[in-house]
């Protein structure tokens, strides 16, 4: 049963269904509803990603809240309680203000795109030192029972089987027709469940995919089930990330790799999940931390002058450097990974059995052409926009910019876009149309920044 604060929380989230937003990363507000999209083509010309979901912890048994389905039924269960639906908003907002912190509203979050540092500097620091990114939106599941893999691998395209304890992998949940539904990072965990971060924008549709499947299976007689958890997620990210954090953990970073994971204290903080990994390019670390005490944790790092808070600009513009799809934009529904350039996420025993969805369509993808390809671009000039047409030196127009943004690394202007396979070559003249005017394009590898991922030597 609710305690008696809960009438007044669902209160305000029935009010909000009807029209206000409640929603945040570890810093929720009451935004008006008018205010839920803002034009965030800011003084840089950065393109700012429209990635992230409405989204709202909220009590797991009381019948207004929006995402309680996943507690009422057999099989499915959640974190969440009374006690954690607010994610200390006083605390956070206040150390993000503090700070500098330029909070906008944006698809129904109240989020910092930048501080007190320009993007430029903000980017350049991440690069160079260390920054800490609030990405508590993401959605962070568990996956039990002896079928868990058999569940995951019913709905992805990559070898979860083969998966080491500890161990993850980038995947992506596919449709019949081969098109990508979400990207996501599957870790298979020494504790014996799968541990699951999608993305926010596919928050109810990733839910009901594995939902929907979970049922299917329990069915037939399977053991699995799904639990939706309720922590913070905060993302250290820069060369000195593993050094900073060295300080408030026990265990030994040097033997964390890129994509594996663990469970340990961090700065005192009990129960927290550290996963060598990102979306920056850099080496780097994404904490699941207690919603008590993710403020803790964020304090506790802020206190090594390397670590600086940077803000989604900042991480738009550095996953692109690194070549990361932004889904919604690089890829969805109607992509599939050989044309979104993603074919070494397929597991090689997966095109053998072609046992995921979409896998007639895929597979066959593999080894003939595809019509299209998501190719790179380099520029000078006038920054490319996502939606730029893309034409060849003749004129006539082949694709579309799906990301763009300067590079604060390169200063060059950088892209993604899909261009027919002719076209795709690295080395490959284009033309781009930018402000109405046409401007020379190059074909580029990605990353167009090198990666610095650590591997054990």
């Amino acid at each position: 049963m609710c305690d008696s604060s809960l009438p007044a929380l669902c209160g305000t989230l029935a009010l909000w269904r009807q029209g206000s937003s409640l929603r945040g990363g570890l810093t929720p507000q009451l935004l008006s509803s008018g205010s839920a999209q803002s034009t965030l083509d800011y003084e840089l010309g950065l393109h700012l990603p429209a990635c992230l979901a409405e989204w709202w912890p909220v009590c797991a048994v009381c019948s207004c809240c929006r995402h309680n389905a996943a507690s009422r039924e057999p099989g499915f269960s959640s974190e969440l309680s009374p006690a954690s639906t607010s994610r200390s908003p006083e605390s956070f907002t206040q150390l993000c203000t503090a700070h500098g912190g330029r909070m906008v509203a944006f698809a129904g979050w109240n989020l910092p795109v930048q501080y007190r540092d320009s993007h430029v500097d903000s980017h350049l620091h991440t690069r160079q030192h260390c920054s800490l990114f609030d990405v508590s939106h993401m959605l962070q599941t568990k996956i039990f029972g002896c079928d868990r893999v058999k569940l995951m691998e019913s709905l992805v395209v990559g070898d979860i089987a083969e998966l080491k304890p500890n161990q993850g992998t980038l995947s992506l949940f596919t449709n019949d027709a081969g098109g990508i539904l979400d990207d996501l990072i599957v870790t298979s965990t020494s504790e014996g469940y799968l541990y699951v971060v999608s993305n926010a924008s596919c928050w109810d549709k990733d839910l009901t995919l594995m939902q929907d499947k979970i049922r299917e299976l329990q069915s037939k007689g399977s053991d699995v089930s799904l639990e939706v958890v309720d922590n913070a997620l905060l993302a250290l990210q820069g060369p000195t990330a593993a050094q900073v954090l060295q300080a408030g953990v026990a265990e030994d970073l040097r033997k964390l790799p890129f994509m594996t994971s663990a469970v340990m204290e961090v700065f005192g903080v009990s129960g927290c999940r550290v996963t060598r990994c990102g979306y920056t390019g850099e080496d780097g670390v994404e904490i699941s931390v207690p919603v008590a005490g993710a403020v803790h944790v964020a304090m506790a790092l802020m206190q090594n002058p390397e670590v600086k808070l940077a803000g989604l600009a900042a991480r738009d513009s550095l996953r692109l450097e690194a070549g990361l799809c932004l889904y919604g934009n690089d890829i969805d529904e109607h992509t599939t990974p050989v044309e979104g350039s993603l074919s070494w996420t397929l597991g090689k025993r997966r095109r053998v059995t072609m046992d995921f969805p979409g896998a007639t369509v895929i597979v066959p993808q593999l080894k003939g052409k595809v019509e299209r390809k998501r190719v790179g671009l380099i520029c000078e000039g006038a920054p490319m926009r996502a939606h730029s047409p893309i034409l060849c030196t003749e004129g006539t127009v082949i694709g579309t910019v799906t990301s763009g943004c300067p590079s604060p690394c390169l200063k060059k202007n950088v892209a993604m876009g899909y261009v027919p396979y002719k076209y795709s070559w690295p080395g490959t003249q284009l033309l781009v149309e930018v402000r109405r005017k046409q401007q020379m394009a190059i074909v580029s590898k990605m990353p167009f920044v090198p990666t610095n991922y650590y591997t054990l030597k």
